[in-house]
């Protein structure tokens, strides 16, 4: 590993000119290449303060070995070259984006003397037109099998369209009319391209015009008792319109948009794309990525665009999540690729809005199912307990893991949360949840949840019999113990291999305190603090850092996010429950139907609390004795003791 400080810069060398930087490891391979308003004010960021960075960004500049830099004229050269080089040498430290699936596109060979419409993946071809992409290939050949009756477009190989021309005769779609078969001389090469060309037209939104054609058409062949053809005429209009049920209008007729929607955490992110032409949804495009270094969701939009529209069809408008930090240079970057002006917009109202969250709905179920089939395999899950163990030092794998978190807003309804993860998976039947008692901050509410826990546990192995309530001596125990009431394990009869709390070393340090004062000994601590994802250890003064590929990290981080998930629940119920009661809950007898009647006989609570006890009992089903509750409780006063007798 490199010292930053031996290949630094010399200093007033770095010019103050906006450019592009790469930082080459030892053998002269670009590991990042990064862009700059101002170079000098850059690169001296990454050295001012080595012990500052982000620990992903210590990472690289310790892995580099040497730093360089080309000077450009303005920022959009700078997008452009950073671009090039990001393309060329494929840095390791760079955000790359990669596709959640192989996404099909619908193809148009219009390069080729007879063009073919088929189903493509991959690489873009020159003089091919795409549209996409689409969900599934089936989706596709639907569509197509629909058009075809309009537009009797080659679908055939070149291998199939040869020796049909050789023969004389054409395949099956040739003779039922799916296709115009060109390679028998039925049309001309001009008459095959031109539609060829409407299919295109149409697949790119320009509908109406051909729906109205057929219908002119088929009036007008009615008119003259050309009835067969007039049927021919309708079918095809009807297989048009069901092609565009297919695409869900979203926005305004003539509106071309791409969407672009973003979901995070702290070491991935996936981003979905919806392309809108002619205002109805054509395709969608997922991808994920992992986040190298520490970046806002501007930046990522940014490496995004960069990387998606480097070389495929730009629309007038692009819709993102996060305005990136040089918009304007990626405005005028993106419209001289077009060659028209781009618009790059965050929605904030209307139905731009609303299609912004169904396309970030998708982004957040994309990235949830990367994670459980990442969390799935087998494989994974055992080199990341692995991984956890050696980081932690333990005796061996952690194969249950306990985590905890504390959720509360300002000291008020505080909880905290038990997630229990087994073998790298989650075990929600032993999920628990706590209402602290202390209140005194979130080192105090760690400290008060794990004795409460644990206190439990040595509860439970003291009625089993593994523990001597007297002297503490401890025996074996076999298997888990069983409640003979239930026939269910003990809630908290299992201890963890390992306790993970959500926070840094004032955390970590609470929880070792309290399993020590309860003579727990064989269960490992461990915080994990959100900001850094740093693996903090009871005692020490530095935290460990798993590698940002690790896969006990990424553990570490799924049991963390779902102990915050099941903690912000709890306390979003708890914290709404005195909302959803009143004071005419407490009043004995009084139940649903008798509070409803009396809400709609007096209007609201506060003309209710007015009230005398006379006037509560001419509501039908309300006596005197409930009356007189009924204004204790609402007045905060005790019944009278000849109300309650009465």
């Amino acid at each position: 590993m490199a010292d930053p400080a031996i290949y630094r810069p010399a200093p007033g060398s770095i010019p103050e000119s906006p450019g592009v930087y790469r930082f080459r490891d030892p053998d002269g391979r670009v590991v990042y290449v990064g862009k700059a308003k101002s170079l000098r004010q850059r690169l001296n960021s990454y050295f001012a303060d080595f012990a500052g960075l982000h620990p992903r960004t210590q990472t690289m500049l310790t892995t580099a070995a040497s730093v360089d830099w080309t000077v450009v004229g303005n920022e959009v050269e700078a997008l452009q070259l950073e671009y090039s080089w990001i393309k060329e040498f494929d840095p390791r430290f760079n955000v790359k984006y990669r596709d959640d699936k192989s996404y099909p596109f619908l193809a148009v060979t219009m390069g080729e003397d007879f063009p073919r419409v088929q189903v493509l993946r991959g690489a873009k071809r020159k003089g091919t037109r795409y549209f996409g992409p689409y969900s599934h290939a089936w989706a596709i050949r639907e569509t197509v099998d629909l058009l075809l009756r309009v537009f009797p477009v080659r679908t055939c190989s070149a291998g199939v369209f040869k020796r049909a021309g050789q023969i004389g005769r054409p395949c099956l779609l040739g003779y039922i009319d799916k296709c115009s078969a060109p390679c028998v001389g039925r049309v001309t090469p001009e008459e095959h391209r031109a539609l060829a060309e409407d299919f295109c037209d149409f697949m790119a939104g320009n509908t109406g015009r051909f729906v109205k054609r057929l219908e002119h058409e088929m009036r007008d062949a009615a008119a003259v008792e050309e009835y067969e053809r007039a049927a021919r005429l309708r079918d095809d209009v009807q297989a048009l319109q069901r092609a565009l049920e297919k695409q869900t209008v979203v926005l305004g007729d003539g509106t071309d948009c791409d969407v672009i929607a973003l979901a995070e955490d702290p070491l991935e992110a996936a981003v979905q794309v919806f392309y809108v032409r002619g205002g109805r949804i054509r395709g969608q495009r997922g991808w994920v990525v992992d986040k190298v270094e520490e970046t806002t969701p501007g930046e990522l939009v940014e490496q995004f665009l960069l990387q998606m529209y480097g070389e495929a069809t730009i629309p007038r408008e692009i819709l993102v999540p996060a305005r990136p930090p040089d918009e304007t240079a990626l405005a005028e970057l993106l419209s001289e690729q077009r060659g028209s002006r781009v618009d790059l917009r965050v929605p904030q109202r209307g139905d731009k809005k609303s299609l912004m969250e169904t396309v970030e709905r998708n982004a957040k179920e994309s990235l949830a199912q990367h994670k459980l089939r990442r969390a799935s395999d087998l494989t994974t899950r055992s080199r990341a307990l692995q991984e956890i163990a050696d980081a932690l030092d333990l005796d061996q794998v952690p194969l249950r893991i306990e985590c905890y978190d504390v959720s509360h807003i300002q000291g008020e309804n505080v909880v905290a949360s038990m997630v229990v993860f087994e073998d790298g998976l989650v075990r929600k039947s032993e999920y628990r949840r706590f209402s602290i008692r202390s209140g005194e901050g979130d080192v105090a509410s760690i400290y008060e949840v794990i004795c409460r826990r644990f206190k439990r546990y040595l509860e439970e192995r003291v009625a089993t019999g593994e523990l001597d309530a007297d002297d503490g001596v401890r025996e074996p125990a076999v298997g888990t113990p069983i409640d003979p009431e239930t026939g269910r394990p003990r809630k908290f009869a299992y201890p963890p291999n390992l306790v993970v709390v959500d926070g840094g070393p004032a955390q970590a340090a609470a929880a070792r305190r309290a399993l020590d004062e309860l003579g727990v000994d064989d269960v490992a601590v461990c915080g994990l603090a959100k900001r850094l994802e740093e693996v903090w250890l009871p005692g020490d003064d530095q935290p460990v850092i798993l590698p940002r590929s690790s896969e006990g990290l990424y553990l570490l981080q799924r049991v963390r996010d779902e102990a915050h998930r099941f903690a912000i629940t709890y306390h979003r119920s708890k914290r709404s429950k005195p909302l959803r009661e009143s004071a005419l809950d407490q009043v004995p007898g009084l139940g649903p139907a008798r509070r409803q009647a009396l809400l709609r006989h007096f209007g609201s609570v506060k003309r209710l609390r007015e009230a005398s006890a006379e006037e509560i009992q001419a509501v039908p089903g309300i006596g005197p004795a409930t009356a007189e509750a009924i204004v204790a409780a609402l007045r905060g006063q005790s019944p009278s003791p000849a109300g309650q007798g009465s």
